[in-house]
């Protein structure tokens, strides 16, 4: 039981907290006005150090953002380029899962073609252009008195992508990798065969791009280029044979 004295002291107490709650005081404060956002002051140890518990943590400074590594340059000479494009996991083809077809032919030939991707068939045959396709592409060869062991044949593509049509986030790689190619081989003259092929090195389809000489500047000197139609297609339509023989007639036209 508490004593008269506590009583009289308990009482007192809630008179006075009675009397600045009429008052409108619901929050005790201090004398001093305080920054309540401003951070902790650090507390000091005996002689004025500051203790460990009571530094501020500053906040880290994010880890600055490595610049992309620059793509290492294409190889300088059509051997290194073939043995580079058969081997490299970081050509655009290297997820598509098929064996790699790779350039052919002389490398100091006058004439190169450029398609702009294998056949069906070609991967098990491991060659270009194989099949019936390939024996519309001989004959065309012969008809300008070539074959196949005086030019340099190409692909776009040294594997057939899936769905057969080249992927539009590939395509960029691809049509510089075969600019590259071009000036590495410095034909007299390229024949560029299909859509495809023709956007990557002339810049328009081949409906677009036919029936005049393009003048490539690559590799320090000026190739003559003809668009013309891809033998798949005249195997299609062969009434369009006969806009392909134009086109072979074009390119063998001296300058």
């Amino acid at each position: 039981m508490l004593s008269p004295d506590l009583l009289a002291d308990r009482a007192a107490a809630l008179s006075a907290l009675a009397w600045w709650q009429d008052a409108g005081v619901d929050t005790l404060v201090e004398d001093r006005a305080r920054d309540w956002l401003a951070p902790p002051a650090a507390a000091s140890a005996p002689g004025g150090a500051v203790t460990p518990a009571a530094r501020t943590p500053r906040p880290a400074a994010p880890p600055a953002s490595a610049a992309p590594a620059a793509p290492a340059p294409l190889p300088a000479d059509f051997a290194a380029f073939k043995a580079w494009l058969a081997a490299s996991p970081d050509v655009p083809e290297a997820g598509w899962g098929a064996a790699r077809l790779l350039p052919v032919g002389d490398p100091g030939a006058a004439l190169m073609i450029a398609i702009d991707m294998p056949e069906p068939g070609d991967a098990d045959a491991g060659t270009l252009l194989d099949g019936p396709t390939g024996r519309l592409f001989d004959a065309m060869l012969r008809a300008i008195g070539q074959a196949r062991e005086s030019i340099v044949l190409a692909s776009l593509a040294a594997i057939r992508p899936p769905g057969g049509r080249i992927p539009a986030d590939a395509a960029p790689a691809l049509a510089e990798r075969a600019r590259h190619l071009v000036g590495l081989v410095a034909p007299r003259r390229l024949l560029v065969m299909g859509d495809a092929a023709n956007r990557a090195l002339l810049g328009a389809d081949a409906a677009a791009a036919r029936g005049r000489l393009h003048p490539l500047n690559l590799g320090g000197r000026t190739i003559a280029a003809v668009a013309t139609l891809h033998p798949r297609l005249l195997l299609d339509r062969p009434a369009a044979k006969a806009l392909a023989w134009r086109d072979l007639q074009l390119l063998m036209k001296e300058p």
